[in-house]
């Protein structure tokens, strides 16, 4: 079950609750991210609307997002409202609750290949990269991203980086940006094709490459050519390519090699 490193949530926060039990002036929630805590959906806070018949609104056993309004921490009594939670709210706090699930699943597997439990895959990885990420999905993101170094930079023990990345690389899929453009080049110099080959290679040893980012140029039937820039990051794509031209064009004049770059749109 996903869980909350606090006892209890505190007053405003949205949660996730079970609807347990429905009567005719409020309905029992278990909190799924408070360990089942029980929390009251008092009738009066279920909706703006005229409610004739509670069970319109909610059923047993279904999932709603709610706003905790009151806490009684010496009673451990809690009570939520539906009505003051508006569409947006409720679809961002549904998708945080399943990237949350992805996440515990994560952990879980990697617990099992170590021979631990998920008290203490939350406490020796969960919650380091909450701390440093701001939510452990998004820490297990970067790592799909950076790779083990993202996972050592939240302070996750170093057994813990095999079993992770593991899973990582099942589960999390690296969205890339592609941008790619058609170069014209040709020469009339009896070496043309060495000159404008050196024009078009050459200036991939003199830009900056992140890992995470790849150049790809090949023929369409000379004398065009189309180069190709994927990256997780469209800025760092943008770059590499604009760096890329502008070493190109500094090259081909001195080469004696007309150039021309045209930006395709996608």
């Amino acid at each position: 079950m996903v869980r909350k490193r606090r006892h209890l949530p505190r007053v405003g926060e949205l949660v996730i609750g079970t609807v347990k039990k429905v009567f005719d002036y409020g309905a029992y929630l278990d909190l799924d991210e408070y360990g089942g805590k029980e929390a009251y959906l008092p009738w009066s806070e279920v909706s703006s609307k005229w409610v004739r018949d509670i069970k319109d609104f909610v059923r047993e056993g279904q999932k709603v997002v709610v706003k905790v309004i009151r806490v009684d921490k010496r009673k451990g009594h809690i009570d939520v409202s539906m009505k003051r939670v508006n569409a947006t709210e409720q679809r961002r706090k549904m998708l945080e609750f399943k990237r949350a699930q992805r996440a515990e699943k994560m952990l879980e597997i990697a617990a099992k290949k170590l021979g631990k439990g998920l008290d203490e895959a939350y406490e020796e990885a969960g919650w380091p990269l909450e701390d440093y990420y701001g939510e452990i999905y998004a820490g297990l993101e970067e790592a799909a991203y950076r790779g083990p170094d993202a996972l050592r930079d939240a302070g996750v023990p170093e057994e813990w980086i095999e079993p992770l990345m593991e899973e990582v690389k099942k589960h999390i899929k690296v969205k890339k940006v592609r941008i790619r453009g058609v170069i014209t080049a040709w020469s009339t110099a009896s070496d043309g094709v060495e000159r404008i080959r050196k024009v078009l290679k050459e200036p991939l040893s003199k830009i900056e490459v992140p890992s995470d980012t790849a150049v790809r140029i090949y023929s369409i039937g000379a004398p065009r050519y189309r180069i190709e820039v994927s990256s997780i990051d469209y800025k760092k794509a943008e770059k590499v390519l604009s760096s890329y031209i502008e070493n190109a064009q500094r090259l081909a004049k001195r080469s004696s090699v007309i150039f021309a770059f045209q930006r395709e749109k996608h």
